[in-house]
């Protein structure tokens, strides 16, 4: 669809801002990372030389003027980027909703030159601005007849040009995978349900939880499948008639299995298949009298939007923040208003009012009792979290169970990574119910070796989503040496399949064993990897699992190190990060954080370098914001050592700043996945596992498997918008295997982006944005990324 013009690269530094206005304004519920969204359009404004406005108190402080609409400098957006909610205030706006008050708000923005407004919000928010847009020309022309602006400005102010950024944290709006707050609010959410498990678990006690979304399920259904709740309840799905009965028996059940607690989760806006609504306090009352269970409900309500955002949010409002200042660079008087958002983990553009009918048609359909219809219309991110959710909450009766005879192994290789023990559990339950019996082997391949193997139940792998490190124990020992002994292990076991979760080890391990299979039969059967590291090195995909968790850890260390500068002036701190020779943590973690530099390997620095940010500093110290955090990947440079580099701040910076050190070390490994780790482990590993089902069924012949082809060893990454497996063998020419890392990084491009919100000036490649596209109903196949 691209013209040959389109292969000339676009570079936003070539675009200029000069003589134009935007501001910028939150509306609506307030979500965590819209901070960070007006952090990015102001100094990507500032940058391309636009002035930049803050409207104050959302289209109220439009319509009211005065101090409500101020120009802003670089400085005004310094150190919002952790802080929850909005600062520039959001209200509910009565006065926008009438033509006079669009006349007023019209007028305060013609006498400031405003014509390009960037609007962080709703669905209800973007809907008055492409409003106010359509009624434009028609207001200044009022306004020219009441002799309020003459002639002159009705032409020179012709336009009005509109960006939206959705930030809302039910994620209900359809055409974007993710809207700005709603990670955030998981990460509320994922909290309490972690502490009240502790809790429930002492006193065997069933617990309902309600948590936000009026009109959409997805924070109660993420939820659901990021802590194994026992039953959720959502506006799209409602359960189907008798569903009182159901539940009760399988409360009952799990009681019976030895399940010490019940988590039940509750949208608010949740509704029976009459549309009447079903409320926590409705429930609990039900499991009381029916059950006699000891029964408590929580309604978390506002504590989810509070907060500071997560990293997810800091670095998806950043990325829709400069997208959006793109956009309306480029938009023309013909462009319609248009929403910029990620679609897996590509930026793409969307016709606004397009994206809001959609979403109006899912609350139609779901008026209107077509739920079906409804889940369909939330996209493919919503039916996929729904389908397996499905598939992993319910046990079904042994009797009802496929039985396929086959044996599949599952194991942990690498380092620990938060994550890998939610990815075990969707193997085993899913494989389960594709009616194969799965292996859990203790200890990687060296525990594979020596014969560490059990044969692992539904019921074992309960409650593991939360848990962090790998319960099944992990090693970074390669089969290489071991390979007699594992194929020992595989024929004593009759092993048909494997599916090895972990990292770069894990991906050379399969390359062994695949080379292996001309001497030993027993690894001719279909194999698969999960990526599963901190350091996100892993060729053939954007994403592993237990990288969101680390970066989270990385950001709220910063954060805390920020605050400790807040009393003593002028002091900058060197910190390093893990990754091996891959630098995702590092940068990805300084743009998280508003770091002033990374130092990477993948990004060859010299000295001239480090002194051009010792001076990049030293101008800093002299503005209001009086500290610099820099952080450098541990094997950025052999020479260049994290203990050099704090000297040569600590020499350099004599009389301006003084110089902190921090090695963030195994913490990086540690902690509670988080609810992206969670998720997106969960959602691999069962597709991974049903693609072995797939392979089985292939390479069954004569009563054996036997499978020889490159395409019967996979790796499942995420590329850009899809899951996708890749022979491990057509991988091997996308490697550096001296360094570890994938010869191509995605994440490299997002690099100038940091510099930019740093102040450097950089060049900047954008030609992959600019093309609007239009909100697509997916044909049923099409699997997203979308997490």
């Amino acid at each position: 669809s691209r013209s040959a013009m389109d292969h000339q690269p676009k570079f936003f530094e070539n675009l200029s801002g000069a003589g134009k206005a935007i501001g910028v304004l939150t509306s609506g519920g307030d979500a965590q990372g819209m901070n960070a969204a007006v952090r990015a359009v102001v100094r990507m404004g500032i940058y391309v030389n636009a002035k930049v406005y803050f409207v104050y108190e959302g289209y109220q402080g439009m319509v009211d003027g005065g101090d409500n609409i101020v120009e802003v400098s670089w400085e005004s957006v310094s150190s919002i980027l952790q802080v929850g909610g909005t600062v520039i205030g959001s209200a509910r706006c009565k006065s926008f909703r009438t033509r006079e008050g669009r006349l007023q708000a019209a007028f305060n923005l013609v006498q400031r030159g405003i014509t390009n407004l960037c609007v962080i919000g709703g669905d209800g928010s973007l809907t008055g601005a492409n409003l106010f847009r359509e009624e434009w020309s028609g207001l200044l022309e009022e306004l020219a007849q009441k002799g309020k602006i003459d002639a002159e400005a009705v032409k020179k102010y012709a336009y009005l040009n509109i960006v939206g950024m959705v930030g809302s944290i039910d994620n209900d709006f359809c055409g974007t995978d993710m809207t700005i707050g709603t990670d955030s609010a998981l990460h509320r959410i994922i909290e309490v349900v972690d502490a009240i498990m502790t809790t429930a678990q002492s006193h065997q006690r069933t617990f309902v939880l309600e948590v936000m979304g009026r009109h959409c399920g997805y924070l109660a259904l993420v939820s659901a499948l990021a802590c194994g709740a026992d039953w959720v309840f959502i506006p799209e799905y409602p359960p189907e008639e008798g569903w009182e009965d159901t539940m009760c028996v399988k409360l009952s059940e799990n009681r019976a299995r030895k399940k010490r607690l019940n988590i039940i989760i509750v949208a608010e806006g949740a509704i029976d298949c009459h549309n009447k609504p079903i409320t926590s306090e409705k429930v609990k009352d039900l499991v009381v009298q029916r059950l006699g269970f000891d029964t408590r409900v929580t309604i978390l309500g506002h504590v989810q939007r509070g907060g500071t955002p997560s990293a997810f949010d800091r670095i998806l409002a950043s990325r829709m923040g400069v997208e959006a200042v793109l956009a309306l660079l480029e938009a023309t008087p013909d462009t319609p208003a248009c929403v910029v958002s990620l679609s897996g983990n590509q930026a793409v553009r969307l016709p606004l009012m397009e994206c809001v009918q959609m979403t109006q048609e899912v609350q139609k359909a779901m008026d209107e009792g077509r739920f079906l219809e409804a889940v369909r219309l939330r996209g493919r991110s919503f039916e996929n979290n729904l389908n397996t959710y499905k598939l992993l909450s319910h046990k079904r009766p042994d009797a009802e169970l496929p039985k396929t005879n086959f044996n599949v192994a599952v194991l942990n290789v690498g380092a620990p990574a938060a994550g890998m023990n939610a990815a075990v559990r969707a193997a085993v339950r899913v494989g389960m119910t594709e009616g194969h019996k799965i292996f859990a082997v203790i200890d990687g391949f060296e525990g594979f070796a020596r014969g560490k193997i059990k044969e692992i139940s539904w019921g074992d792998v309960g409650g593991w989503t939360g848990q962090g490190g790998s319960i099944l124990g992990t090693k970074r020992t390669l089969p290489a040496k071991y390979l007699e002994k594992i194929a020992d292990q595989m024929r004593t076991n009759n092993i048909n399949a494997l599916m090895v979760i972990g990292g770069f080890e894990a991906y050379l391990g399969l390359l062994e064993l695949s080379a292996a299979r001309e001497k030993y039969d027993e690894f001719c059967v279909p194999m698969v990897m999960v990526p599963a590291t901190v350091s996100n090195n892993v060729p053939g995909s954007d994403f592993s699992i237990g990288a969101d968790t680390a970066l989270n850890t990385i950001t709220d260390t910063c954060d805390r190190i920020k605050q400790s500068a807040s009393g003593t002036k002028r002091r900058v701190f060197i910190i390093e990060t893990m990754g091996g020779y891959c630098g995702y943590l590092a940068n990805m973690g300084a743009l998280a954080a508003g770091a002033d530099a990374a130092y990477i390997f993948e990004e060859q620095f010299d000295i001239r370098e480090l002194q051009a940010n010792v001076e990049h500093l030293t101008e800093k110290m002299k503005t209001s914001i009086q500290r610099g955090l820099v952080l450098r990947n541990e094997n950025c440079n052999e020479n260049y050592t994290t203990d050099f580099i704090y000297q040569l701040y600590s020499e350099e910076g004599k009389g301006v700043f003084d110089c902190r050190k921090n090695v963030l070390g195994h913490m990086q490994q540690g902690g509670a996945p988080s609810p992206f780790d969670r998720n997106f482990g969960t959602k691999i590993a069962a597709k991974a596992m049903q693609w072995i089902s797939k392979k089985l069924k292939e390479t069954y012949r004569k009563g054996k498997v036997f499978a020889n082809t490159d395409d019967s060893v996979c790796l499942l990454g995420m590329r850009r918008r899809n899951l996708v497996f890749q022979p491990v063998a057509e991988l091997k020419s996308e490697t550096d295997f001296v360094h570890r890392i994938p010869k191509e990084q995605w994440w490299l491009k997002l690099r100038p982006l940091m510099k930019i919100l740093a102040k450097y000036k950089t060049s900047y490649d954008v030609s992959d944005s600019g093309q609007l596209e239009h909100v697509a109903m997916l044909p049923k196949e099409a699997e997203t990324g979308a997490i």
